[in-house]
């Protein structure tokens, strides 16, 4: 009986020590099994972090295009105006062109002779070359005169019109300002007097007068009357005088 009690509670002690090492070995999987669970929160839960990740640059503003103004085809010397969206950014010569750098989007350009303008509109885009020549326009409404040159007036044409001859003056302006023109036209005749029989001279005359634009001309006509009469004959007509003002 004595060898039979210390047995017993030996086999006790070592149920109980078995027990504690299995819940300790359970309890350790349920902690591993429940970490490894857990996911990292999502970027899409933080609508300031999607803000920052998905905004790109507005550039558009930044970037620029380049610009080339010519008036390449001109021959008489000329230093023109050119203006980019009603301002302007320098001058364009016929051996120089204007080049510029200009933010991408679309412009209105110009180039101006006096008051005379042509306009082109234009988009400039990043890394793509526009090249605007404005010559051929121009030289269908200016004037370019040899820098030295002065206001003038000549007759175009001129023919017969019943009693009288139609003279067609056209009056040019090379200058930088507007000027009021004014030409005196004469044309000489012969005729022979109905009353009389007389042969007899003359000169038909006229004045003609002519607000001109800066770099600009006008034509501009009017009809010069003879005397009554026969057998009329009558000689080129010419401008007797100009006067500027």
């Amino acid at each position: 009986m004595k060898l039979i009690l210390p047995f017993a509670l030996f086999m006790a002690v070592g149920f109980i020590l078995a027990a504690g090492c299995v819940a300790m070995t359970n309890k350790n999987t349920v902690n591993a099994t429940t970490a490894a669970s857990f996911a990292p929160f999502s970027n899409t839960s933080n609508p300031g972090a999607n803000k920052t990740v998905n905004a790109t640059p507005n550039s558009t503003s930044t970037l620029k295009g380049s610009l080339r103004v010519s008036i390449s085809g001109i021959s008489y010397p000329a230093n023109l105006s050119v203006v980019l969206d009603n301002e302007t950014v320098g001058s364009v010569r016929p051996t120089t062109p204007l080049y510029l750098m200009v933010s991408e989007g679309n412009h209105t350009v110009m180039v101006c002779v006096g008051s005379v303008c042509e306009q082109e509109n234009v988009m400039t885009v990043f890394g793509r070359y526009v090249t605007v020549d404005f010559s051929e326009r121009l030289l269908k409404k200016v004037e370019f005169p040899k820098p030295d040159a002065q206001p003038t007036a000549r007759i175009l044409e001129y023919s017969r019109n019943g009693n009288a001859i139609f003279v067609n003056v056209e009056f040019i302006n090379p200058s930088a300002k507007d000027l009021l023109m004014t030409v005196e036209v004469r044309c000489g005749y012969n005729y022979i007097d109905d009353r009389t029989g007389i042969k007899m001279g003359d000169s038909a005359r006229g004045i003609i007068v002519q607000n001109v634009k800066a770099g600009q001309r006008v034509t501009t006509s009017r009809d010069l009357y003879f005397a009554s009469g026969h057998s009329l004959s009558y000689d080129s007509p010419i401008i007797e005088e100009l006067t500027v003002k």
